[in-house]
């Protein structure tokens, strides 16, 4: 006769803090190489209308205390945009090789000057001059134009003196998003598909730097 296996693979009594196990997880991902490009998330943002867009993006920065996710983007991209009108935005990770998968909602700001402008002098010179030549999410007629787009570019930088990558100073347009988590689960595969699921929520109030005051997170085992 069929019985179900009761260990439990997240403890029983839940951690006060998600974001730590979480962060155990990004990082032996990452670490292990388990599959391509572990720090690829789904970033899911709504226009105007309430209509949702998805897309794939870099988790760049795993802050788990005070418990935030970094990207970076053009700030004039849909992405971008969208944002500005609805900092409400969700992201998950899903680690299909290793049968675990992270949700987080959260409130998107703008990373500090200072974080955005330490990461782009860390990028190699084209995706520098790409951050200035693309106008992220634009129509182009065709991909020859795209191309002698970003050479005008590069011819650009090139007469100015910059040979140097660290001389391309980062574009106003461009910089990190910081998305600060109020909502989190944690998903592990289970056999015969008994998963285990816990959610955990927290209130943000804002600060004037764009930080946020939090509360203590609160955790619910969910039924798979």
């Amino acid at each position: 006769m069929k019985t179900f296996d009761e260990r439990n693979l997240l403890p029983e009594i839940l951690p006060d803090d998600p974001m730590h196990q979480a962060k155990r997880w990004f990082d032996r991902t990452n670490s292990e190489k388990w599959q391509p490009n572990p720090n690829a998330m789904t970033l899911s943002t709504v226009d105007k209308n309430n209509a949702p867009s998805s897309r794939i993006v870099l988790c760049k920065y795993f802050v788990a205390d005070p418990g935030y996710i970094v990207f970076f983007t053009n700030y004039n991209s849909r992405k971008g945009k969208e944002i500005r009108d609805n900092s409400e935005v969700s992201l998950v990770f899903h680690w299909d090789n290793i049968g675990r998968q992270l949700r987080i909602k959260g409130i998107a700001v703008y990373s500090p000057s200072s974080e955005s402008d330490k990461y782009f002098a860390s990028r190699n010179r084209g995706s520098q001059i790409s951050a200035w030549g693309s106008n992220q999410s634009q129509p182009v007629e065709s991909r020859s134009e795209l191309i002698k787009q970003m050479n005008n570019k590069l011819d650009e930088f090139d007469s100015s003196g910059t040979s140097n990558e660290k001389e391309i100073p980062r574009p106003p347009h461009w910089g990190g998003i910081r998305v600060w988590a109020h909502e989190i689960e944690l998903w592990m595969d289970g056999e015969d598909r008994v998963h285990d699921r816990a959610r955990w929520t927290r209130k943000l109030e804002i600060n004037q730097d764009n930080s946020f005051s939090t509360s203590k997170w609160i955790g619910t085992r969910l039924q798979p």
